[in-house]
């Protein structure tokens, strides 16, 4: 196993999203989200997945299950899957998110959003490769769910992924492989 890359996390944002008529809603968790993401995360070496939604009744249903796995039954029937889900924490907002990132860092947390569509003066996956390089800043992945981040969250993140490129015209992956081909980018050994 990859060692511990302390100054990766991803977050996972329910809110401020869009719908797919482009109105900003909040969208609900989803178990394999938690899951997937989660597995990926530790699998790359990651110690911190951040689940972000204002909502109190997500915020509990995110830790009825990572609890189930995480203590009791499910943490001895799966040990595995309690690793994963215990590097989990779930937040109201992203300024939470950032705060808790921040410790144990004098550098600041750099934002680094990624989405379907181009934006200009995007930054390739190799770049941030680069910059992760330097252990002593810390950089939070955002990923949206419903049909992507606000572009207010574009316009405010230190840092704009260039999308993921496929062959065709389609172009419509779930977060949970865009999370998993981002960070094999990032940290794959290949």
């Amino acid at each position: 196993m990859l060692p511990l890359l302390a100054n990766l996390s991803i977050a996972l944002l329910h809110y401020p999203v869009y719908n797919k008529h482009r109105e900003v809603v909040t969208t609900a968790l989803t178990n394999l989200d938690v899951h997937d993401i989660a597995r990926s995360a530790r699998t790359y070496g990651l110690d911190r997945f951040y689940i972000v939604t204002p909502s109190a009744d997500q915020r509990n249903l995110a830790q009825r299950i990572t609890g189930h796995w995480q203590k009791g039954w499910g943490a001895t029937y799966n040990p595995d899957r309690k690793e994963a889900l215990d590097i989990i924490r779930i937040c109201d907002d992203l300024d939470s998110a950032i705060s808790d990132f921040q410790s144990g860092f004098e550098n600041p947390v750099k934002t680094v959003i990624t989405g379907a569509s181009e934006w200009p003066d995007s930054i390739a996956v190799s770049d941030l490769k680069q910059r992760l390089e330097i252990p002593d800043t810390p950089y939070l992945l955002l990923f949206g769910t419903g049909w992507g981040l606000t572009k207010e969250c574009f316009e405010s993140a230190d840092y704009i992924l260039k999308p993921i490129a496929s062959a065709g015209q389609y172009n419509h992956l779930s977060v949970r492989s865009a999370a998993a081909i981002m960070l094999d980018r990032l940290r794959g050994l290949q």
